[in-house]
């Protein structure tokens, strides 16, 4: 139990391969002076100073921190777009169901105004007919020139 601990605790200098150093998290390997540091927490990546990001490997080996950090940023931007383009399509859906239905409602509503336009027409036309045969206007309707065959 002692012996574990202290591993834990151990300076990431004691590490001398990649394999070895690279399991610990809070450890750092760098090929380009093949030690182990310590893994510079106050930094988000370690300073050049350090070691070279290209020559710079923390949790595998075989992936250096440069090619780490490009397959992180493309993993959680198309998670990002994936999230976004669910979302917007989920909203235009949305707003396509209830486009839909306002455009139905007009339809109806210009049915139903087209509708009392032709009752009103033939309400007028009752009417102007009845004007014509109280004044005689109308008479015989067989042609539309029978009007002027009288004169």
């Amino acid at each position: 139990l002692l012996r574990l601990f202290l591993s834990l605790i151990s300076a990431c200098s004691t590490y001398k391969t990649c394999d070895t150093c690279v399991p610990n998290a809070k450890c750092l390997w760098c090929f380009t002076t093949n030690n182990c540091t310590e893994y510079p927490v106050s930094w988000l990546l370690p300073p050049a100073s350090v070691c070279q990001l290209s020559q710079a490997r923390w949790g595998v080996c075989w992936l250096n921190f440069e090619a780490l950090i490009i397959t992180l940023a493309v993993v959680g931007g198309t998670i990002l777009i994936s999230i976004i383009a669910c979302c917007c399509c989920c909203c235009c859906k949305r707003s396509r169901s209830g486009h839909d239905r306002d455009e139905e409602r007009f339809a109806r509503r210009r049915e139903e105004i087209k509708q009392r336009s032709e009752e009103r027409k033939v309400e007028r036309k009752a009417r102007h007919d009845e004007i014509r045969r109280k004044y005689g206007l109308m008479g015989d309707s067989d042609h539309p020139y029978s009007k002027f065959e009288n004169e």
